[in-house]
């Protein structure tokens, strides 16, 4: 075997995602486990270099974890040309700009989404990759959820039939910061800084709809800001001027029609925190971070309405879990391990820049949608 030390600049892993799921589960596990084998006789060694604002927390975080190398300097770690790999993590406010300096570095991207503040900053990106001819993917873990991927063994299995509606169900109650700590860092809930429940979340929900059920034609979006005051990490009040809630109505091609419901202002009372329901002709199918459960045609009970007597039997029940039948890795790290074989192996990828940029879209006429009050269109996009 022979080691490739592959050098990738990590900015923003001192935040919460960039540094549990990036650094630790996916970079620093794949040292864990002896690198990356390309199956050429090839074994991949990540070795990131650690980019941040704040020299102290990227130090610290450095000799936690045994690593040689950290900088507050970007400029100058995209000028080192035994770098390959650019990551950002960043608030989304600094992304963009970020992104393309890699790119015209001739780094190649891997970055989380959404990519830029709006649609048109985010094909600038990826017109500037493929012009640049550098290799270049977006984050989108959802897909590699065991429950995701146990619907999508459903559905190419063709279990369902034809596809009815898919109804969604996301979130969680973020603790507003006074009487207890947020669980989410306060730029989340200021729209003058990237935030908001929408921007984060309808480019999840495009990508997850556009790879198992179909492209996105039209969306209907109401948003709200039900928690209008909230305590950041100074534990001084401030104005949440995002919106932290979303009820969004999807069509889909191929006739499905998705609603997904998404709130930092909601509490679960559901199996996960993330539950996709999936209804067809010929079955029916619930899915969550890590199972999924079904009921086929032949197994669907009958039930009739009267609200006069108790119901004798437990609806729950009646539906059957989705074995397994494989071992599940963390989807970051699964996702990293697909675009570094793209990078070093050319195996195919097609999560990019321009899948990116229709996050973005989406994100930006649910915005459209629920400040005009109005059904918008959603365009095809292309470089």
């Amino acid at each position: 075997m022979t080691r490739k030390t592959v050098r990738i600049a990590m900015n923003g892993v001192t935040g919460r995602m960039g540094y549990r799921q990036h650094l630790v589960r996916s970079i620093l596990a794949l040292r864990e486990q002896g690198g990356l084998d390309l199956g050429d006789g090839t074994v991949l060694w990540p070795e990131p270099v650690l980019v941040g604002r704040r020299e102290h927390a990227l130090r610290a975080m450095a000799e936690q974890h045994g690593l040689e190398h950290w900088s507050t300097d970007v400029d100058a770690v995209l000028a080192d040309d035994t770098v390959d790999i650019y990551f950002d993590a960043q608030v989304t406010s600094a992304r963009e700009e970020a992104l393309k300096k890699a790119i015209a570095a001739g780094k190649h991207i891997y970055t989380e989404k959404p990519t830029a503040t709006g649609l048109e900053g985010a094909l600038e990106l990826a017109r500037l990759a493929h012009a640049a001819g550098i290799k270049h993917g977006v984050v989108q873990d959802k897909l590699f959820l065991p429950g995701l991927l146990k619907l999508k063994r459903l559905i190419d299995g063709g279990f369902f039939g034809r596809i009815l509606s898919v109804r969604g169900e996301f979130g969680y109650w973020v603790f507003e910061g006074d009487w207890q700590e947020a669980q989410r860092p306060s730029w989340n809930y200021r729209a003058e800084d990237g935030g908001g429940i929408v921007v984060d979340m309808f480019p999840h929900w495009e990508y997850v709809l556009h790879e198992l059920f179909g492209r996105v034609k039209s969306v209907q979006a109401l948003t709200a800001t039900h928690i209008p005051q909230r305590w950041d990490e100074q534990d001084k009040p401030y104005d949440a001027t995002a919106d932290d809630a979303a009820y969004g109505i999807f069509e889909l091609d191929g006739g499905a029609i998705a609603q997904i419901n998404s709130s930092w202002a909601v509490r679960v009372n559901r199996d996960e925190l993330v539950e996709f329901q999936v209804d067809g002709t010929e079955g029916s199918a619930v899915a969550g971070l890590r199972n999924c459960r079904v009921q086929h045609r032949s197994a669907t009970p009958k039930p009739v309405w009267n609200p006069d007597i108790p119901a004798t039997y437990s609806f729950r029940d009646q539906w059957q879990e989705i074995p397994d039948n494989a071992e599940f890795d963390n989807g970051f790290k699964a996702q990293w391990e697909l675009f570094l074989k793209h990078v070093y192996a050319d195996a195919p990828y097609h999560w990019d820049l321009l899948a990116g940029a229709r996050g973005v879209q989406l994100a930006e006429l649910g915005l459209k949608s629920s400040a005009e009050g109005r059904r918008l269109d959603v365009p095809e996009i292309q470089l």
